[in-house]
């Protein structure tokens, strides 16, 4: 297989036609260069240990969270291959609270880059999985380009995944169906493991942090209690599965079915709070997952339409199969 699969520069190359001429090789650009930063961020993970990578800097991002070495060394990694391909105008980032600008970018196509460079950092010490996540905005020639991804979900043009565990994965879709490659660590390249996956319309699997429980919405504990009621007829209870990591959890139900939420927190009903960032989090992985067949709400409104209109804007999400989807919202509606 892995003598005859397509690579992903290969696989790349028949996408750029469904794309506009002038963005398609920026976007090909940029994809290809996350997929090689991807097995260098692979590798320093592996012997982060050995290189005193591990642990907090000290202080925190403009999420709030603690800034870990790692964190900051993948945006520092990413930027630089990024800037690299000059395809890219802009960078936002976890870890950088404006969007960086890149000046010598491709004129009126180059592209703003949305990115979370090292996705549930807090695995990191305990040998779990994590991952990169990334979605692709055009600039439409805007100087400074990063305002330009402020929008809707439907403005991307390409978005994302890549995942470090037993293996390398990385997961994309420019719009034409979501497929996914592996890294062969002996060659560095990805080669098509998972070519247009479809994630299936109904699962048994939902994750989600029920530590937060007392925090959600009225409907959000109901139906969780309905995914946890034995009843056959309807396949229940379904099995939670949660590691928090986003990219491992969204995986697993990418290719398996069933639910990933991160729903608001309603502890004050009238300024409900989503947790996960909309640029780099909840809007790629929303596209990701509806090109392959799923979907992707905050359980009131599709998650693709929701209007980015800060940097590090939050939002809630419950995506996955379409039917557990749709009955999550019906919950939301009663």
């Amino acid at each position: 297989m892995a003598d005859k699969a397509q690579t992903l520069t290969e696989h790349l190359a028949t996408q750029q036609a469904f794309l506009s001429p002038g963005i398609a090789p920026n976007v090909a650009a940029i994809v290809g260069r996350i997929g090689r930063t991807a097995a260098v961020i692979g590798q320093e993970l592996a012997h982060a240990a050995f290189h005193d990578r591990l642990g907090y800097l000290g202080g925190t991002n403009v999420s709030g969270d603690q800034v870990k070495k790692l964190d900051l060394w993948g945006h520092e990694t990413m930027l630089a291959a990024l800037r690299a391909t000059g395809a890219c105008a802009a960078l936002i980032s976890e870890e950088a609270g404006e969007p960086v600008e890149i000046p010598e970018a491709a004129g009126a196509h180059g592209l703003v880059v949305c990115c979370d460079p090292v996705d549930g950092s807090s695995n990191l010490d305990v040998g779990g999985s994590v991952g990169t996540i990334f979605s692709i905005r055009p600039s439409h020639g805007q100087r400074p380009a990063g305002p330009a991804a402020l929008g809707p979900g439907t403005d991307q043009v390409g978005a994302g995944y890549v995942m470090y565990g037993p293996t390398t994965l990385l997961v994309y879709t420019v719009g034409q169906g979501t497929n996914g490659f592996t890294l062969n660590r002996d060659t560095g390249e990805f080669l098509l493991t998972h070519p247009n996956i479809r994630t299936p319309k109904k699962g048994k699997i939902y994750g989600i942090n029920e530590g937060n429980l007392k925090a959600w919405h009225p409907g959000q504990r109901a139906f969780v209690d309905y995914l946890k009621t034995p009843d056959k007829p309807t396949g229940r209870p379904y099995s939670l599965r949660y590691s928090g990591a986003m990219v491992a959890d969204v995986h697993r139900i990418l290719l398996e079915g069933g639910l990933f939420m991160y729903p608001a927190d309603y502890t004050d009903p009238a300024k409900p709070k989503g947790k996960l960032r909309l640029l780099y989090e909840v809007a790629p992985m929303s596209f990701v997952m509806e090109q392959a067949g799923g979907a992707a709400s905050t359980g009131t409104e599709r998650c693709m339409e929701l209007v980015a209109k800060e940097y590090h804007q939050r939002a809630a999400i419950i995506l996955g199969s379409p039917e557990d989807v749709a009955r999550a919202e019906e919950f939301y509606r009663r």
